[in-house]
């Protein structure tokens, strides 16, 4: 019988990415992984269902550890949403650079993107409603339904953009990943820029008047 030892979910985060990158002889079952490490295979079960499980916690783990970093800071409550946006970015990838043996390879090892979307699952709903928290000026339509669809398409481009940095990020040879900072600070600056809201209000604001004149009128 493996002997027990103390343990909990951030341990059991460290030796699978030690065995991941170390020891991949002993993934081959869950058993396998606990024997290995001389714990009881309960004590995964009362934490995680399996490796893809723990996995995905990983991943929304770095979002966790960013915003914990982020809330430490006087200086980012301070910040309008544009520069949170970009603390966030610098912070995450500033994790995921302490950890990218481990994120290039569970990332790389994905066969199809449908599972490198499984693993990020619960990152990506985590980062979507932190882009909806964020406080992004946007147009009130007066329609719920209009104004839901519209957060909801906010969420989903600063995901896809989230994706596009990472994908810069795993491809960038350049020394202190220096283009990536580079290629986060244009990202951002252009989609706030497309989502400059200045010359929507006054297109929609000019639609409101014409549509009450019009019935003013009639």
């Amino acid at each position: 019988m493996a002997k027990e030892i103390e343990i909990d979910d951030n341990k059991i985060v460290e030796l699978y990415m030690n065995a991941c990158l170390l020891n991949k002889d002993n993934l081959s079952s869950v058993y396998a992984f606990c024997n290995y490490y001389e714990f009881e295979e309960s004590k995964f079960y009362e934490y995680f269902t399996s490796f893809e499980a723990l996995e995905m916690h990983i991943f929304k783990l770095f979002f966790t550890q960013t915003q914990s970093v982020l809330m430490n800071s006087k200086q980012y409550e301070a910040y309008d949403p544009k520069h949170k946006l970009l603390s966030f970015y610098y912070t995450f990838f500033e994790l995921l650079t302490a950890n990218r043996s481990f994120v290039v390879l569970k990332l790389k090892e994905s066969k199809n993107k449908l599972e490198i979307i499984k693993k990020m699952q619960s990152l990506k709903e985590a980062f979507k409603l932190y882009v909806k928290e964020l406080g992004i000026e946007k147009v009130d339509f007066k329609n719920d339904k209009i104004n839901k669809l519209q957060d909801s398409s906010m969420s989903n481009l600063a995901w896809l953009q989230l994706i596009s940095i990472l994908k810069f990020w795993i491809d960038d040879t350049s020394t202190k990943f220096e283009k990536t900072d580079v290629f986060i600070e244009k990202s951002v600056k252009a989609g706030f820029d497309v989502m400059n809201i200045a010359p929507v209000k006054s297109v929609f604001d000019l639609a409101k008047f014409l549509w009450k004149e019009k019935g003013a009128m009639s």
